[in-house]
């Protein structure tokens, strides 16, 4: 076979992954064995899987199980599985490039602090390449089931930059990998270290994890095996254990399992569900964000199994979008064992667990709201943008997602998201009817807009909005605890009975007394502006541009605009201060020209103050630049 021999290179950043690794993961040369068991593990409940269909694939060897063992005088660890196995293909694509696991958007990640960087790794789906923290070279012999044992593949690289494949015969399907440890890392040629290590990060693999049984003998003065095998993990699915009886650590190791990650959780539910359909849930909020968070066609989910059984990785169906976050496994008592993405999106069975498990995760968030304010506002922070989604996705759990929701706000210093609409509904002033927002490209904007004077007037509290989702989020959540959410920059504002009856009778006032100044004004914009009228909702600036009910926001309108999307033509109405010093000067212009070159400066003016940008920005420089030389 050795015709079939060839050698390749790496794809570009795994060169660049492979030096982090040696050089970043120094304290965590242990996590090697938990990836590689972890993969086997992975690798075992694909073959019992797709056995399900095709029992032919267990060819002779029915009994999944992983086996760990070393070679002290040849310096070798050698992790193997009777699981899936590869191709030769396979082997080149999952281990000579990590493309599909967002190389790219890995390193944009990177910091340049070791400890921070390393922390990533388990999120991009790379675990693979630690092998070479602790080896300087890495063999993997595999064969895909189903395959003749003529179409093994061997795979060797010493992370330097090139890989060989080449074929060869294994008689037995799945996959072995033999690390050849690096000088210095003799600590893990004893039996007692990889039994220690693989208890405390694979205990709760539910593939036994078999050793070469070990006894003392007292003429080599050493540990000698006895020729018998030995579980070292529990191999029981820590999901179906009493709660009772996990300990924190443990489920947090769990965790790092299934999520890949080397961070603890931020919090879990772990429960028994009884009733339409039985199902287990065991439910993590991680610590941080996965890279393709805000990719919602990116394969995410959590584990899916029945009755202990594996189905599949990533069931999303199991968890509505604005939870993709969210790892962890559902066991179910009774769904099919043949059941297909397709079957699972139809399914009343599912739909009742994903209504259940939702509710599990909300209650958890709650939780974490009410008692642990620090975590929450982690949460909040990395994933805050998501659960958002939920306001338009989840119409069953609207109030309780909306209660979730943290803003900046008028009544704080800084853009730090704290206030919920329960504490806003509690500081609202008497008279006051409705919850009132603002939305803009960014927080400081957001502050800054000309619409908040009469409430910083009135001493009204304003939530500021500030991020993509936000505008989509209001044209769903519409109401909370009895009070509409308004934005601020509707053209039809009424305070209501915030506004006394003085000021109500002042605005008539103004309407009339300015009434040739706005029809002059009018005339100047022509098509700029749908219409032209007083108000007495600013006090500092000399105009501002609203939108009707109905129409888009100018932010939303932006955002459209950028990615391509048609909007239909709205044009703002623009209002005007009749007390500020530039509108008095502009009612006694007797210039035509240069009463229509203030008219546009104003409304240009308007249009930057709420983050607009300018169809012809040369033309307003000339008309500041002839109207300050005048």
């Amino acid at each position: 076979m050795s015709d079939m021999k060839e050698t390749l290179g790496f794809q570009a950043e795994v060169k660049q992954l492979l030096h982090l690794m040696v050089h970043s993961l120094y304290s965590n040369k242990e996590i090697v064995l938990r990836e590689l068991a972890s993969n086997a593990s992975d690798a075992c409940d694909k073959l019992r899987f797709e056995s399900l269909a095709d029992a032919s694939l267990l060819e002779s060897d029915p009994d999944l199980q992983i086996r760990v063992g070393f070679d002290q005088a040849a310096r070798t660890i050698t992790i193997t599985d009777n699981g899936i196995g590869m191709s030769r293909q396979e082997a080149i694509e999952h281990l000579g490039t990590i493309a599909k696991s967002g190389t790219r958007e890995f390193f944009a990640r990177l910091t340049g602090d070791s400890k921070q960087d390393a922390s990533l790794i388990g999120q991009f789906g790379v675990g693979f390449y630690s092998s070479f923290i602790v080896a300087d070279s890495v063999t993997v012999r595999s064969r895909r089931a189903g395959l003749p044992a003529s179409e093994g593949v061997e795979w060797v690289s010493d992370g330097s930059g090139e890989f060989t494949v080449a074929t060869i015969s294994k008689p037995s399907r799945g996959t072995e990998v033999v690390l050849h440890l690096k000088d210095g890392e003799d600590e893990f040629l004893s039996g007692w270290k990889l039994r220690e290590v693989l208890r405390r990060y694979a205990d709760h693999i539910q593939m036994p994890i078999l050793m070469d049984k070990e006894e003392w003998n007292e003429e080599a003065k050493g540990m000698k095996p006895t020729g018998e095998q030995e579980q070292v993990n529990e191999g029981t699915a820590l999901w179906t254990r009493p709660k009772g009886d996990i300990s924190d650590e443990q489920y947090a190791d769990f965790y790092k399992h299934v999520a890949h990650d080397f961070e603890a959780p931020l919090g879990h539910v772990h429960a028994r569900v009884e009733g339409r359909q039985d199902y287990t849930v065991l439910l993590y909020v991680p610590g941080r964000a996965p890279f393709d968070l805000y990719d919602r066609d990116a394969a995410r989910g959590v584990k899916l199994y029945v009755k202990r059984v594996f189905i599949m990785d990533n069931a999303e169906q199991l968890l509505p979008g604005y939870l993709r976050f969210v790892r962890g496994v559902i066991d179910a008592a009774d769904l099919p064992l043949n059941v297909s993405r397709e079957i699972l999106q139809e399914s009343r069975d599912v739909e009742a667990i994903r209504a259940g498990a939702t509710k599990k995760v909300l209650g958890l968030l709650e939780d974490l709201a009410e008692n642990h304010a620090d975590k929450y506002s982690q949460v909040w922070n990395t994933f805050g943008a998501v659960l958002k989604e939920g306001t338009g996705e989840d119409a069953a759990n609207r109030e309780r997602i909306a209660k979730l929701l943290r803003f900046a706000s008028t009544a704080n210093e800084g853009d730090a998201q704290t206030v919920s609409l329960t504490d806003y509904v509690g500081r609202m002033k008497a008279g006051q009817a409705d919850i009132y927002v603002v939305t803009a490209e960014s927080v400081a904007a957001a502050r800054h807009s000309p619409h908040l004077e009469v409430f910083r007037k009135k001493g009204i509290e304003v939530l500021l909005l500030s991020e993509r989702v936000d505008e989509w989020m209001l044209n769903h959540l519409r109401e909370f605890d009895g009070k509409k959410i308004v934005p601020v920059t509707r053209g039809d504002l009424d305070l209501g009975e915030l506004a006394d009856a003085e000021e109500k009778q002042a605005q008539e006032t103004a309407a009339e007394t300015h009434k040739a100044l706005v029809e002059r004004v009018q005339a100047a914009l022509g098509e700029r502006a749908s219409a032209v009228r007083v108000t007495l909702r600013l006090t500092d600036s000399p105009a501002c541009l609203v939108r009707e009910a109905g129409e888009l926001p100018p932010h939303l309108v932006r955002m459209l605009k950028a990615a391509g999307q048609p909007v239909p033509e709205s044009k703002p109405t623009l209002e005007l201060n009749p007390e500020h010093t530039l509108v008095k000067r502009l009612d006694t212009e007797q210039s035509e020209a240069r009463f229509a070159d203030l008219a546009q400066v104003l409304f240009d003016q308007a249009l930057l103050a709420e983050g607009g940008a300018l169809e012809d920005a040369a033309a307003y420089v000339r008309r500041v630049n002839a109207l300050l030389a005048g």
